[in-house]
């Protein structure tokens, strides 16, 4: 199975870890869940929209990252995903 990750569980980072699948699941564990869920979500999902990838597991274990670094850390793992032979 082709997997992909990025990222790390330090402060302020995320680490990012997607795999293929029959659907679009999106897991998040936050350190800041009940503020800022929606808004991750909303990162994950506009940035797989902007790839066209609809049918994906991405789970997502964030320490407070940053749009961009969500971001930068998703696209990172799709790419590494696609390297896998």
């Amino acid at each position: 199975m082709k997997v992909g990750i990025a990222g790390s569980l330090e402060s302020n980072d995320v680490l990012v870890t997607v795999r293929p699948s029959e659907s679009l699941i999106i897991d998040i564990h936050s350190i800041v869940d009940l503020l800022f869920h929606d808004q991750i979500e909303k990162v994950v999902r506009d940035t797989l929209k902007e790839k066209n990838i609809d049918k994906l597991e991405v789970t997502i274990e964030d320490k407070g990252a940053l749009d961009y670094t969500i971001r930068a850390r998703l696209l990172t793992a799709l790419r590494r995903m696609g390297d896998e032979k």
